[in-house]
């Protein structure tokens, strides 16, 4: 162990050595950093899976939940009752692309359709390696596409739709932003962009100026260099659907962007954030202090109820 990880006081006080939120630790101590490879990928998917129990229907009789098909992509649809939804938000779940699922975050999605009044569909896209890159990101767009075409059975305008996700499932969204502008299939309103996971290793910041305090808890360096291999699956990075590599960031809706400071992915977050200035997109931007990877599943933390805030307050003002 080397001297910048190891205090003799305990990994607790190394960790407030590193600035990590108190409020946080609850979390590291509950949620080990995931040590992904070939070999330890299929127990972690059992894991997400055993732990993605869908909330009682009756801790949630103002938001319906069912399960549809967006031309052969299987989703869950969150629609919140009895009043009229305000808009739509394609939801992709996160998990490095290798891993997950839309019932790990049915609790989450519950309480976001209840704070914004907005439809929600969260789609199971298909996961690498068995479903190398672009097939995750294409099952997104197909039903991003089927869900604007519900949008007057479903109650909203067809106008005002959006895309949200949380890591892999954020690298997504801003990849379908991308997508859904150069096919002219959907005008979205908003892109919300959840410390995501936008660059391979070999192109990131981190490649040639890693910082030290970044990627030590829930999403290392050696996952992420695990999951983007496995997404990519040998082929060159397609710089037009790999969002923190296209060559052109113009003509996108306006951008909400959270991430952690000593989340692994925060200096490619934030040159994205630059990027998206630079080209003229309107761009909410927060970089939480002490905030790792994965924040906001510490749902009590202050951290967290501030996220929460941003994004809700957000959502509301390009969907409500």
């Amino acid at each position: 162990m080397t001297s910048d990880t190891f205090d003799e006081r305990g990994p607790k006080a190394a960790m407030e050595n590193q600035n990590v939120d108190p409020a946080l630790w609850p979390l590291v101590e509950g949620f080990p950093p995931i040590d992904l490879g070939p070999e330890t990928l299929p127990g972690f998917r059992a894991a997400m899976v055993e732990f993605s129990v869908m909330p009682e229907a009756s801790t949630h009789a103002d938001v319906r939940i069912e399960e549809v098909t967006a031309r052969n992509v299987r989703c869950l649809l969150y629609r919140p009752t009895p009043r009229a939804s305000t808009g739509a938000l394609l939801h992709i779940h996160g998990g490095g692309f290798v891993m997950g699922s839309p019932e790990m975050d049915a609790a989450r999605n519950i309480e976001l359709a209840r704070a914004t009044g907005c439809t929600i569909l969260s789609v199971d896209y298909g996961l690498a390696p068995e479903h190398p890159h672009p097939a995750g990101l294409e099952d997104c767009h197909t039903a991003l596409t089927w869900l604007a075409a519900q949008a007057t059975a479903l109650g909203f305008a067809p106008g005002r739709i959006g895309v949200i996700g949380e890591s892999a499932g954020g690298g997504l969204a801003a990849a379908l932003a991308l997508l859904a502008r150069d096919r002219h299939s959907v005008a979205l309103a908003c892109q919300v962009l959840i410390y995501p996971m936008l660059v391979p290793p070999a192109q990131s910041i981190d490649a040639t100026r890693p910082d030290p305090r970044t990627g030590r808890y829930i999403w290392t360096r050696a996952s992420n260099n695990f999951a983007w291999s496995a997404y990519l699956s040998g082929a060159p990075a397609d710089e037009a659907t790999i969002a923190g590599l296209a060559p052109d960031v113009g003509g996108l809706p306006p951008a909400f962007l959270a991430v952690g400071e000593l989340d692994l992915f925060v200096h490619d977050n934030l040159a994205y954030v630059g990027r998206l200035l630079a080209a003229g997109c309107p761009v909410e931007a927060h970089l939480y202090p002490g905030a790792i990877h994965g924040f906001d599943r510490a749902v009590d933390a202050a951290v967290t109820l501030r996220y929460t805030r941003d994004l809700v307050a957000f959502v509301l003002r390009h969907l409500g």
